[in-house]
């Protein structure tokens, strides 16, 4: 893994702006429409090169696929594992409960959430790993000879896919999120022998609190957050940890997310899994706080950590000198080598919704970009 030697690198969480032509691909083959596979395998390979391309000229160091090729972070499973099937409707966040008039304007601004919303209605196991084939050959025809220091590629937790497709089928979550793990591995693995940096995405040790494990107290929360994080680190066994970064969220929208779990109460499970980085949310108003909860933290000593320093649900863009400020609150919790500059979430956790335009999404990058530069000049010179 790439540390920051003599500056802030720059990274994000993964998912950028699809455009429409990928989007309307995207979702047609959600659902079950006709579409052009030759058009959709040559769009998906042109629009990586393309965001591959434009992160580099952002100035990002630590490059994704931007995505591309999934319709959603937490859904884009189906099609790859076997159990899954029917439609499920989902639960509503408890922060929006009780506000049915901002979810109808969320719904105007953000677009349609349209992944299928399945559940474990059978085994799981792999189905077809030719979607990550795709993925993986796409992402090294455009990184070689682009300038980036480093790519990644996103995989769900198997904690975010049991908190996205219920369970319907196993006798407990342990044994359902055993499955997911065993059936996931191959594609961690394969992320990381291609040669890129796996970045898993863990909002159930968040997010899950107030949307699909609601149901649960905060004690019983406690305790499934352990258990899909010894699933995950079981999905993990094969892989040096310097190769694996998680994310972790409470939610990338715009409600109050006034029933946000306080991160010190996960802490503790998140600082378990096998993963040296860990990107997280710390630039929007109801997280910028928690950087003493780091602070306080009693952290190992290789642990590297990627604060977000953009909020993904507003078009402001953030002035780089807060971004720089950020960064400096946390090289003085770990140290200038061990921080990356990065974002709350992503910019397209799934195709075609979300609040931020695609151009002012690049716009905030490149700030982030100039508050690194800010940031690196005062702290090397420490």
């Amino acid at each position: 893994m790439k540390l920051s030697t003599d500056r802030i690198l720059t990274t994000h969480v993964g998912s950028l702006p699809r455009s429409a032509p990928v989007c309307e691909l995207l979702i047609a083959k959600e659902k079950g429409k006709p579409y052009d596979t030759d058009q959709f395998e040559r769009t998906m390979r042109d629009e990586v090169a393309e965001v591959v391309k434009r992160q580099v000229a952002t100035g990002i160091d630590v490059v994704s696929d931007g995505e591309t090729a999934k319709i959603g972070y937490s859904t884009y499973m189906q099609e790859r594992l076997t159990g899954f099937g029917g439609h499920v409707d989902r639960k509503m966040a408890l922060d929006l409960a009780e506000y049915p008039e901002l979810r109808k304007k969320l719904a105007v601004i953000m677009g349609p959430q349209e992944f299928n919303r399945a559940s474990c209605i059978g085994p799981v196991t792999v189905k077809t790993l030719k979607p990550l084939e795709r993925d993986v050959e796409n992402f090294k025809a455009a990184l070689p000879g682009s300038g980036a220091a480093e790519g990644f590629l996103n995989a769900a937790s198997p904690g975010v896919v049991s908190a996205f497709q219920l369970n319907h089928y196993y006798k407990t979550h342990a044994e359902y999120v055993g499955a997911i793990a065993a059936a996931m591995k191959p594609e961690y693995d394969a992320i990381v022998n291609a040669g890129f940096l796996l970045q898993v995405d863990c909002p159930d040790l968040a997010m899950a609190r107030h949307t699909g494990f609601q149901d649960l107290s905060e004690k019983d929360f406690i305790a499934r957050t352990e258990e899909n994080v010894a699933a995950l680190n079981a999905a993990l066994a094969d892989i040096p940890a310097d190769r694996v970064r998680i994310h972790i969220c409470w939610g990338n929208y715009e409600g109050p997310h006034d029933f946000d779990i306080d991160l010190a109460k996960v802490l503790p499970s998140i600082l378990k899994v096998k993963a040296q980085a860990i990107a997280f949310e710390a630039a929007n108003p109801r997280h910028d706080h928690e950087w003493a909860v780091w602070k306080a933290a009693k952290l190992p000593a290789d642990t590297v950590l990627i604060p977000g320093v953009l909020d993904t649900c507003s078009n402001y863009v953030e002035h780089p000198e807060l971004v720089a400020q950020r960064l400096e609150r946390y090289a003085d919790i770990v140290g200038r080598e061990r921080v990356l500059a990065g974002t709350d979430c992503g910019f397209g956790t799934f195709a075609g919704y979300g609040k931020v335009d695609p151009a002012v999404a690049y716009k905030k990058l490149k700030a982030m970009v100039e508050g690194a530069e800010i940031a690196s000049k005062r702290l090397w010179k420490r």
